[in-house]
């Protein structure tokens, strides 16, 4: 069910949400006032983790796969040392640095606007689909492009057609080369397909597309495989397990963290003049969380705080756990839904979604309220359609210039 307003929705009044607002407001400034060194010492200290993990990865590959003795047992453990090294460092090192987490440091080597992480997606364009559209406009129908990445119908407001059947199928596919779904988000083929597109921007953005894609199949699929030689095919193949491996995770963690039951949809006249205490509360009922031990939530770039990371885009990721005690304090004094539990089942309940919605609506049945108004086209916005207001949802650039979302 998508909903129109947050306070009708969570039966608050304007006096309380202005509250929970000044609340979280002031939670912010008290974690940014105690950022420090033994922040800065874990961020570091999981970058030396993750690049230990790949140069361990490397080395057993090369070595390891030249005698026939060791060969299976290397595979096995270069492909796990590079899948766990990859998901490290586009989850929780790539992912948050550019959120401009860890800006507050000064160091330039971990820095937003300079990091580019080990993906097909440039950088810039991430910043751009990500930190702004999908953060600002999480879960608003027609305007977060996230909500089946263009691929997936995952709201019953969303028009049925008859494309939807093959769903299970493209979800499949998305879950594999995820990498190279995402790399492919911010062109917006939506707009593409509409001849709305601007053509110099397209080519731009292609091109991009082509050289990051391209630097990677080489460092993955050339340049290691030919310096293991004759064992060139084992290395290539450990190089495709590590990069599905981390395509499935990264998918499955974004997908608990954004389609279980509890998170819900909103439509375009949530965001008419909406002040920043109802952003808040967009953000808390429109994600949800996963529990877990240290370290799943590390290796998920703890995402398994996913309202958290909503509220606070760009505070130190190290910080949520702590973060979401103070949270759920909040929700459970003004009764707000607090969407949480096990993995398993909120991925499950992600892909129940994926597999109803591939039917009409009446086809299936739905424990929410049926949409308030026949389901249409939710015309998927420009920037020039969409209001910019939120600072701390980082930067990015287009065409050489600097913006601010």
């Amino acid at each position: 069910m998508a909903i129109s307003d947050v306070k009708e929705y969570v039966h608050l009044t304007t006096d309380e949400v202005d509250q929970i607002g000044r609340e979280l407001d002031a939670l912010r400034a008290e974690v940014e006032e105690s950022r420090g060194p033994a922040d800065a010492a874990y961020i570091n200290r999981m970058i030396k983790v993750q690049r230990g993990l790949a140069a361990a990865g490397r080395v057993t590959l090369l070595v390891g796969t030249q005698f026939r003795r060791t060969r299976k047992p290397a595979w096995v453990l270069g492909a796990s040392f590079l899948g766990v090294a990859k998901i490290l460092e586009n989850m929780e090192i790539g992912h948050n640095v550019m959120h401009g987490q860890w800006d507050w440091m000064n160091d330039p080597e971990i820095h937003s606007s300079n990091w580019e992480w080990d993906t097909a997606q440039p950088a810039e364009q991430w910043k751009h689909s990500h930190n702004y559209i999908h953060h600002q406009f999480t879960n608003v129908l027609g305007y977060d492009n996230d909500i089946g990445y263009g691929v997936l119908r995952m709201a019953r407001e969303q028009r049925w057609s008859p494309a939807n059947l093959g769903q299970p199928v493209y979800n499949a596919l998305l879950a594999l080369l995820f990498e190279w779904g995402v790399a492919l988000h911010d062109l917006d083929i939506e707009r593409i397909r509409k001849l709305e597109k601007d053509p110099e921007e397209l080519k731009r953005q292609a091109l991009q597309i082509f050289r990051k894609g391209r630097n990677q199949i080489i460092k993955d699929y050339v340049v290691y495989p030919a310096l293991a030689g004759p064992q060139w095919r084992t290395v290539l193949t450990a190089d495709v397990a590590a990069n599905i491996t981390r395509n499935l995770w990264s998918y499955m963690i974004i997908f608990c963290g954004h389609f279980p039951d509890g998170a819900v949809h909103f439509t375009e006249e949530e965001i008419e003049d909406e002040t920043r205490s109802e952003w808040y509360l967009r953000q808390i009922l429109g994600a949800a969380n996963f529990e877990g031990g240290n370290l799943l939530h590390i290796l998920s770039g703890n995402l398994g705080f996913q309202i958290e990371h909503h509220l606070f885009p760009d505070l130190p990721s190290n910080r949520y756990a702590e973060i979401s005690v103070r949270v759920r304090q909040l929700c459970e004094k003004y009764d707000i839904p607090y969407t949480t539990g096990p993995l398993h089942r909120q991925y499950g309940q992600a892909l129940r979604t994926i597999l109803k919605l591939s039917l009409p609506n009446s086809w299936t049945s739905s424990d929410q309220p049926e949409p308030p108004s026949p389901s249409r086209d939710r015309k998927r916005r420009s920037d020039s359609e969409r209001p910019s207001r939120r600072s701390e949802l980082g930067g990015w650039s287009r065409s050489g210039s600097s913006a601010r979302a």
